[in-house]
């Protein structure tokens, strides 16, 4: 029997062309390669058949890059943003380690290790500077590549994350939840868990038959050892905790009604993060803001988007 979702994939990997971005796979070093999807313009093809392609150029415009959360990869996870900017952005969406084509044999399941891999694969690319939309577990990880790599990172938006996911967070959150582990939650093994972690990503009651909720299972969580080890490496103790002095422009935007990382802990974060974060909430939204309210979310993205820009262009 057809898989549906696999079904879906040439369609939206066509969608995703049409929106001038094409598929590319970069060797961040031996043993560990990173899948991007990279401007077309950027790309140049073989002169002659069988020849080797050249390493793709500068991209010659300010440079986005969209980082997935845990449930999916990255064009799943931002279908709806990536046409909505590429006219005035040249946008960069990679896969993270054990998403998608990207693989390891390192065992380092750190946000950190995620976040070098990630910044070593922009500058192979040719990013020299970039805003970094970070959902999620991608939070998490952009947070990491603006604290280690500030020559790169000059900006930030940040949906439904946190700096660092430390013990009692992690507690609070899933007992809050009424799950028992971060697997039990991010790794659904059934129609039924699949179904459970929906309803608390989403605002809206979202339906769809068992036949595409199995589906989605069979496509979407591959890896399932390696992702296992990537939520046990996420968990910091509450005692290493610092928060770093952030010398970017972080804006964070919100679903207000996020159950997994509520209002409560956004404005906690941002007061933590001081006078260069800033917070704006979308209403009937949840931690799935970007794909439950995708017009409203562009529009205040590229708000902010702009407003990085001209503030970099007056100094």
């Amino acid at each position: 029997m057809v898989n549906l979702v696999a079904a879906q994939r040439p369609m939206l990997h066509g969608l995703m062309k049409m929106a001038g971005v094409q598929p590319y796979t970069v060797e961040i070093e031996p043993g560990t390669v990173m899948s991007f999807w990279v401007p077309v313009e950027t790309l140049k093809k073989p002169k002659k058949k069988g020849e080797k392609p050249e390493p793709p150029a500068k991209p010659n415009k300010p440079v986005v890059v969209l980082v997935h959360g845990f449930a999916s990869e990255g064009i799943v996870t931002w279908q709806f943003q990536v046409g909505a900017l590429s006219k005035k952005y040249s946008v960069y969406i990679p896969d993270l380690l054990f998403f998608g084509g990207s693989i390891t044999d390192k065992t380092d399941r750190s946000p950190s290790f995620q976040a070098e891999c990630l910044v070593t694969g922009l500058r192979k690319l040719g990013v020299e500077r970039c805003t970094v939309v970070g959902f999620s577990y991608g939070g998490m990880v952009a947070f990491k590549m603006a604290e280690q790599h500030a020559d790169l990172v000059e900006s930030m938006v940040v949906s439904g994350s946190i700096i660092a996911m430390t013990d009692s967070i992690s507690q609070t959150t899933l007992q809050g939840l009424g799950f028992s582990s971060s697997s039990e939650l991010l790794l659904p093994t059934s129609v039924k868990g699949l179904k459970a972690l929906l309803s608390v990503a989403a605002h809206k009651k979202l339906w769809f038959p068992d036949r595409l909720h199995k589906d989605f299972l069979e496509v979407m969580f591959n890896n399932r050892k390696e992702r296992g080890e990537l939520l046990e490496g996420l968990v910091i103790s509450n005692k290493d905790t610092k928060v770093p002095n952030f010398p970017q422009k972080i804006h964070l935007l919100w679903g207000e009604n996020d159950q997994i990382f509520n209002l409560e802990l956004a404005q906690n974060m941002k007061r933590q993060l001081g006078e260069n974060a800033s917070f704006q909430g979308i209403p009937k939204a949840g931690h799935l803001v970007h794909l439950e309210r995708p017009c409203v979310y562009n529009r205040c993205l590229k708000q902010i988007l702009a407003s990085f820009h001209t503030n970099k262009a007056q100094k």
